[in-house]
């Protein structure tokens, strides 16, 4: 962390006008980026036709997005702690807007990789909202409006896979970024218009080495794991990559506690709250996914395997969005019931009502309601989490830190989508059933994904159990720890 002490805000200064538009503008950046993570997925089955590549070549118009993302969000987050974090929010959408617009003009694979990687880079919107947040709102709002901004990440992606699957039926799929720049104009007019800049900075030099070494190390190590079942698990390139991962993260490591003003302040992150914290984040990340994972593909094979539905990319979009809305109607829940017990205990109930929605989706799949039902079951336990974590990483950092300190939870929940998508991958590969010469994954292979998820959950649960509780210091405080939130009244 730089010793530079951070900027005060003036002392009696009044809190911004309009705190309710300030929410609601960030929350509409939140949405309009987590759009990003369903805008392809109507259209990659007929890239390798539209972009006139071979399917193992326009997969990276997904993994380009997941790697650029990863390097992104630390990075980012601490950028907007050191100069300014509307600067950096402002910047991030014009990334997106900018890998949108190279999207929509794309016409082979090369330019949609550049556009997707763009794209990517805004991935960092969301932990730098809930950093806003924190420096401008006052302390009372605080828990309900972080909630809402962490369940932007579900919404925007429930209820954009419906969307881009209907464009994507019937119009132009070039139609799906110009939409997605359109509304990053948007979110980028408003944040100028009504969302202030902090003045919480934490000053110092930027930590380049560090964020150079971060960035190789991660993108080995997603590469690895993301591209792994195609190359192969025991193969040169994947272990190789594995191997430099770990080397790479580990010279980072010992240069991060030593350079006087690092990237990511690994003493801060050994916290035991900001440590658990992040590790439930992770195995979180892996039960998200496997939902994500299982789902679409139940509602899709065919109705003749015995256990598929049959039914359309679009049907798929409208049975998952509702998911979306629970989340955001959990956030309201999730905030009450913050200030009430703390956010250790609205993560821990969270953790068990995922569970329960996977254990439920074991025994109740072979109806379309069923699929609805166990979504809405698991988006309200995504909603209590996604509260819950942000309020807990910043309970126990300086605001100095706050932006770096979401965005490498942010991270850490990516990382666990990421070993998921393996682990399910390697599942789903191995447990097959023959259908007309074809192997499709067995119903035994879905329900094994879902008691992973349902195992990850748990493990998250347990995991919390270890963050330790702590009085809040005075009785508006709407997290576990010691908050020194900034003055209530940060100009624009």
């Amino acid at each position: 962390m730089s010793d530079a002490l951070a900027e005060p805000v003036a002392a009696g200064s009044s809190a911004p006008p309009k705190p309710n538009a300030v929410v609601a503008v960030l929350a509409l950046a939140g949405i309009v980026v987590s759009l990003m993570q369903t805008l392809v997925i109507p259209i990659v089955p007929e890239l390798p036709r539209l972009l006139h590549a071979e399917a193992s070549d326009t997969a990276w118009a997904v993994t380009a997005t997941l790697l650029a993302a990863s390097v992104a969000t630390p990075v980012v987050g601490r950028l907007g702690d050191m100069f300014g974090k509307r600067r950096m929010l402002l910047l991030s959408i014009v990334l997106l807007v900018s890998g949108s617009v190279v999207c929509g003009l794309a016409d082979s694979l090369v330019p949609m990789i550049i556009g997707r990687a763009l794209q990517g880079l805004a991935a960092a919107v969301v932990p730098l909202g809930i950093s806003i947040m924190r420096d401008a709102l006052p302390a009372d709002r605080l828990a309900g409006s972080t909630a809402l901004m962490s369940a932007s990440l579900g919404v925007g992606g429930a209820l954009g896979l419906p969307a881009a699957a209907f464009i994507a039926d019937n119009w132009n799929w070039h139609i799906l970024f110009w939409v997605s720049a359109t509304l990053g104009v948007v979110a980028f007019v408003l944040v100028l218009l009504i969302v202030p800049e902090s003045e919480v900075r934490a000053g110092g030099r930027f930590d380049l080495v560090g964020s150079l070494g971060l960035s190789a190390g991660l993108i080995s190590l997603l590469l690895a794991v993301s591209k792994g079942g195609d190359w192969g698990w025991t193969s040169g390139t994947t272990l190789g990559l594995g191997t430099a991962a770990v080397l790479i993260l580990l010279a980072w490591g010992w240069w991060e506690l030593r350079s006087p003003q690092p990237l990511v302040d690994l003493r801060t992150t050994a916290k035991p709250q900001v440590l658990f914290t992040n590790l439930a984040s992770i195995a979180l990340g892996v039960s998200m996914f496997a939902m994500s994972l299982v789902l679409p593909q139940l509602l899709q094979l065919p109705e003749r395997t015995g256990y598929g539905l049959g039914r359309s990319m679009l049907t798929v979009g409208l049975v998952l969005a509702p998911q979306g809305l629970v989340m955001m109607a959990m956030s309201a829940v999730s905030a009450a019931l913050t200030k009430a017990k703390g956010p250790k205990i609205t993560l821990l109930i969270g953790t068990l009502i995922v569970a329960a929605g996977y254990g439920l989706n074991i025994v109740l799949m072979s109806e379309v309601w069923h699929l609805v039902l166990v979504s809405c079951i698991i988006g309200a336990g995504i909603g209590f989490t996604y509260g819950a974590l942000p309020a807990l990483i910043m309970g126990a950092v300086d605001p100095t830190q706050t932006g770096a300190a979401n965005s490498l939870n942010t991270l850490m929940r990516s990382l666990g989508t990421s070993f998921a998508s393996a682990i399910a991958g390697v599942i789903l590969a191995q447990m097959t059933t023959d259908f007309g010469g074809y192997a499709l994954p067995s119903e035994n292979g879905f329900k094994v994904v879902m008691v992973i998820g349902a195992g990850a959950a748990l493990l998250a649960f347990a995991v919390a159990t270890f963050i330790p509780r702590r009085r809040r210091t005075s009785p508006q405080a709407p997290m576990d720890g010691p908050v020194e939130p900034a003055e209530v009244g940060a100009k624009a």
